[in-house]
């Protein structure tokens, strides 16, 4: 699949493409933790976070919220810390504070000059408005998890957003989730830039995207910016 030869919309993941969802993640932690002289590791708390919130979207639809007190606590027994879960509301007071990457801003300006843009996203929409103030770019389209109750790897996200440009003709989805981006945008044949910043591989079987790049810098290139 190649990209659109005439492309009128991008959209972009939010964490992991245009938000440091790691080092925040990492910094909540180390934070929290520090309180009751715990150390943290941060690649393994990284790491227990992608697996918790996996297994914990899989099922019923919660708020995401939800989703980040209850990983808080899957996390802290994992690594052996105390953790009352009174307290796993840190986490999700602390996506406030996850930063973008310092790219983003520069890069997303040229996006925003030359097509229409949107933001589709495993979030819920209060948390997302706190985020969009690290990102203050006046974006055409936002859907959310809450918006269609459901989390990426599922369809739904892409789906509505399809229902709301009326198809996908013209339609590009720039992400750095394999799993929760890539494989389900490409099976439904909208194509992909893939911004590999964790320096993966495709599995083999896998869906591949469209084009791989290592930065959003790249993916601008890529589209003539």
């Amino acid at each position: 699949m190649a990209l659109p030869k005439n492309i009128q919309w991008v959209t972009f993941d939010v964490y992991g493409t245009l938000i440091d969802w790691e080092s925040g993640v990492a910094d909540a932690f180390e934070r929290e933790a520090k309180r009751d002289g715990f150390t943290i590791d941060r690649q393994q708390v990284v790491d227990l976070f992608l697996q918790a919130t996996a297994e914990i979207q899989s099922g019923s639809y919660e708020l995401y919220a939800e989703v980040l007190r209850q990983a808080a606590v899957r996390i802290a027994k994992e690594i052996g810390w105390p953790l009352e879960p009174s307290r796993s509301g840190f986490l999700p007071d602390s996506v406030a504070r996850w930063g973008a990457f310092k790219e983003t801003m520069p890069q997303l300006k040229k996006f925003l000059g030359k097509y229409e843009t949107g933001l589709i996203s495993n979030i819920d929409d209060k948390l997302l408005g706190l985020t969009r103030r690290h990102i203050p770019a006046d974006v055409d389209l936002v859907v959310t998890a809450q918006q269609v109750r459901s989390y990426k790897p599922d369809p739904a996200h892409f789906n509505e957003f399809a229902r709301r440009i009326g198809g996908k003709k013209g339609w590009v989805h720039i992400a750095s989730g394999l799993d929760a981006d890539i494989e389900p945008a490409m099976k439904l044949k909208v194509p992909t830039i893939w911004v590999n910043r964790r320096k993966e591989e495709v599995p083999a079987g896998a869906k591949k995207p469209t084009a791989e790049v290592k930065t959003l810098l790249e993916a601008a290139k890529l589209l003539g910016l």
